[in-house]
């Protein structure tokens, strides 16, 4: 799989064109200053590359995420919307 280089404002101008190319399944990486910005990549690279977390794998007790006193936290996290 062949990777191409685009500068930002070159993959502004021929988005639609990177977008084809990334769904027949060439990627294309886009640069700003030389650097690597951001890329373009088919859904199905975009979903192997990424592991699968289960929402149940999170489950936890919580214990600690409040601090000391959880009413306090709460009473902290009301008084920024005020």
């Amino acid at each position: 799989m062949s990777l191409r280089t685009v500068g930002l404002e070159q993959g502004r101008n021929t988005l639609p064109e990177l977008a084809s190319r990334a769904h027949s399944g060439e990627p294309s990486l886009l640069t700003r200053h030389g650097k690597p910005y951001a890329a373009i990549v088919s859904p199905d690279v975009l979903m192997r590359s990424r592991p699968r977390t289960r929402f149940l794998s999170l489950r936890g007790t919580g214990k600690g995420l409040w601090g000391a006193s959880p009413s306090q936290a709460i009473a902290d996290a009301r008084s920024e919307w005020d």
